[in-house]
């Protein structure tokens, strides 16, 4: 098996790397500003980029071993690792990024420091702004591509590629945090209450909570194990359901093995005239028909079933019989 080169490493993470390589530059920008003003809500803009850098490193991470091959213990491979990566990011921007923002705007109310010069914050503050910025454009392309004609929260939803809209959450929250980071130092200083930086900071706090309660939900959704898109189902249902010798299709159920992997279960009426050799000839033909036009398809059971025995999902097919070549 041929070694990626770094270069293809970086092409295929080009979202994942800008994020990071912003994020790291950001954080130090912000911790030294902070140090130097004293200023709450910079202090939380700061550990806000340090935990993002710290996002992009375990998605990377979670790429890398979810690229390993099926062995015995892991036969449809270790694709779903990454969700798990993509769930504990997740709660790290809940624990981190939003529980240190909420306690260090608590405790500059509590105990208002003296406000100095805020000419660094607002320098450190333009620069962030512009290199998230960037950043953010590229994930926003990226996911544009990929998303197609689906609307953007669709997309998002329907998405099994955890990285992708991850970063975009990441960076729209840190635009927003550094709009509400600006404006609270200017308020401090406009009316000379450093209370105010103290509440921007709890802001900033509340916007990564809401950004993490999301992307909780949907690593959830993609850890516990999301169905394929419906259209390619319904692809899938079609094929089988014309291949000569199939007289029903019971069910077609699919489940995500990794975002570009689909374990398919084919529930179908074989014809009542095969004999066992016909019907195992007619499974391989499918599988190997299935296999040339799905290349997502990773895995396929495709079991011979009387539509009377079968379970059929009515619900999820919106019908009320099964797919068949034929009229009753």
């Amino acid at each position: 098996m041929t070694t990626p080169s770094i270069g293809s490493i970086v092409r295929a993470n080009i979202v994942l790397f800008g994020a990071l390589f912003a994020n790291i530059g950001i954080a130090i920008a912000k911790f030294v500003a902070a140090g130097i003003t004293g200023s709450s809500s910079m202090l939380s803009e700061g550990f806000h980029s340090l935990v993002d850098s710290g996002n992009q490193l375990l998605l990377l991470y979670g790429q890398h071993r979810a690229k390993r091959p099926p062995d015995a213990r892991h036969p449809f491979g270790y694709g779903r690792e990454l969700y798990f990566w993509a769930f504990v990011v997740a709660i790290l921007i809940f624990a981190l990024g939003s529980g240190i923002s909420i306690y260090e705007g608590w405790r500059h109310i509590r105990e208002p420091e003296p406000l100095s010069d805020p000419t660094i914050n607002y320098v450190v503050l333009t620069i962030a702004v512009m290199m998230e910025g960037s950043s953010w454009a590229i994930a926003v392309r990226a996911f544009s591509r990929a998303k197609g004609d689906c609307g953007w929260w669709e997309a998002v939803k329907e998405s099994k590629d955890p990285a992708g809209f991850i970063v975009l959450f990441e960076d729209s929250a840190a635009l927003a945090g550094l709009v509400v980071a600006g404006a609270g130092i200017w308020a401090s200083h406009h009316w000379q209450d450093a209370r105010i930086d103290g509440a921007a900071s709890i802001a900033i706090g509340a916007i990564l909570a809401t950004v993490a309660a999301l992307l909780a939900r949907e690593a959830k959704g993609l850890l516990i194990g999301e169905r394929a898109n419906p259209q390619l189902i319904e692809r899938v249902r079609s094929l089988v359901a014309t291949s000569r010798g199939i007289t029903a299709v019971n069910h077609v159920r699919t489940i995500h093995t990794a975002p570009d992997a689909i374990f398919v279960a084919i529930s179908a009426d074989f014809d009542d005239g095969l004999n066992m050799g016909e019907g195992e000839a007619l499974i391989e033909e499918i599988e190997a028909r299935l296999r040339t036009e799905f290349a997502e398809i990773s895995s396929i059971y495709l079991r011979p079933e009387k539509s009377e025995d079968a379970v059929i999902d009515h619900c999820a097919r919106g019908r009320d019989s099964p797919a068949r070549t034929g009229s009753d």
